[in-house]
């Protein structure tokens, strides 16, 4: 009997090893008993490496801009190395990442896309009207992990 998996596309996980540990990423998708070339369970996640600061309202438009930009990264990740929280997100990057990968040259422009999804939900997150759920867990999301 096996357990019905933690770790499913949507859930905001935080990375544990690697040049990224310690940062919040979301699970693209996941593959429970690996792929050809990669023989061990993994998920594909997309995460903030550099995250937002803080924003004040006494803060002109300029600045909020950009201290509201976002690096985004997108990662294969051994299971292992992810650990869950209880947050979900959705956002809608599935398309994107898939493409991405399928295209070797398109890393770039997928991180592009990437961060466009990211900052959208970022900047819309006051005006959107979410369910208390998912808004609390966007709101983790983006925010740095302290440790």
């Amino acid at each position: 009997e096996k357990m019905a998996p933690i770790i499913k596309s949507g859930k905001v996980v935080v990375l544990l090893q690697g040049r990224y540990a310690g940062r919040k990423a979301v699970v693209v998708k996941t593959h429970d008993d690996g792929t050809s070339d990669r023989k061990f369970p993994h998920a594909v996640v997309a995460g903030i490496d550099r995250y937002p600061r803080k924003i004040t309202k006494g803060m002109d438009k300029k600045k909020i801009e950009k201290r509201s930009l976002i690096k985004p990264f997108v990662k294969h990740v051994n299971l292992t190395h992810l650990m869950p929280t209880r947050y979900q997100c959705d956002f809608d990057l599935k398309k994107v990442v898939e493409e991405g990968l399928k295209d070797q040259s398109g890393n770039g422009t997928m991180r592009k896309e990437v961060r466009k999804v990211f900052s959208e939900k970022y900047l819309g997150q006051s005006t959107a009207k979410l369910s208390e759920k998912k808004a609390t867990g966007l709101n983790y999301f983006y925010k740095k992990l302290r440790f």
